[in-house]
């Protein structure tokens, strides 16, 4: 089953604690945290402080994104305030393997996002040492953008590499994902949508989330088929 994880970057911040237990009642996987340093990216949002908020209201498991410098100085910080999943840039840091192990051994999911200029196969080598790829459909730094269309070879090139290695990480996805670039990136190949602003513009989270996976219900019998 294709795993949901709503962006938090997306929601009414006003009215937060209301709008995780919403996204908590829906029935999604993870909640996404986009932290942003304004450095690494040309945008400033959360710290450790929203990631502790959010793991207090919320039985999810935790999906943080690092888009920020030096990722390698703020893992143990990240993991005590409640992340499940620490995902960082392989464009931010010097040694992937080192980084990733470091994560695992933390005691958490490790993550290692590619940005839309960066391909597949300058990162392949060190997805072994992760539990999740994460594919960045847009640049990453504001939400809202286009999807682009060019990541859904990205992500079929990356799950031809993970099944013929037989690699235990999954693929996610983040940057534009709605109704229909959803299913088109589970088409390609991948097992998490991270969604922002098509999730928290519609008016009914739960009903958002049928409509998803019944959009995808076709494509993920089709892959478990082919396996």
């Amino acid at each position: 089953m294709i795993k949901i994880s709503p962006s938090v970057l997306a929601a009414d911040l006003g009215h937060l604690a209301d709008e995780i237990k919403r996204t908590s009642e829906s029935g999604v996987d993870y909640v996404h945290l986009d932290i942003m340093d304004g450095h690494f990216v040309p945008n400033l949002t959360f710290g450790p402080d929203m990631v502790r908020f959010v793991n207090s209201a919320t039985d999810l498991p935790l999906d943080v994104h690092l888009m920020i410098s030096n990722p390698e100085e703020y893992l143990e910080i990240y993991v005590e305030a409640g992340a499940d999943v620490l995902t960082v840039h392989f464009e931010a840091i010097d040694d992937s393997t080192k980084t990733l192990r470091t994560i695992r051994d933390l005691g958490v999911k490790s993550g290692l996002s590619i940005s839309p200029n960066t391909p597949f196969d300058a990162a392949k080598t060190y997805i072994s040492d992760a539990d999740w790829l994460l594919v960045m459909s847009v640049h990453p730094g504001f939400a809202g953008q286009r999807f682009m269309a060019q990541s859904l070879k990205k992500i079929a090139d990356a799950r031809q590499f993970i099944d013929r290695e037989k690699l235990r990480c999954e693929i996610a996805v983040d940057g534009g994902m709605d109704l229909t670039n959803g299913p088109r990136a589970a088409e390609a190949g991948a097992d998490i949508l991270a969604i922002g602003s098509s999730f928290y513009k519609s008016s009914d989270y739960a009903e958002y989330v049928r409509q998803l996976r019944q959009a995808t219900a076709a494509i993920e019998r089709d892959r478990q088929q082919a396996i």
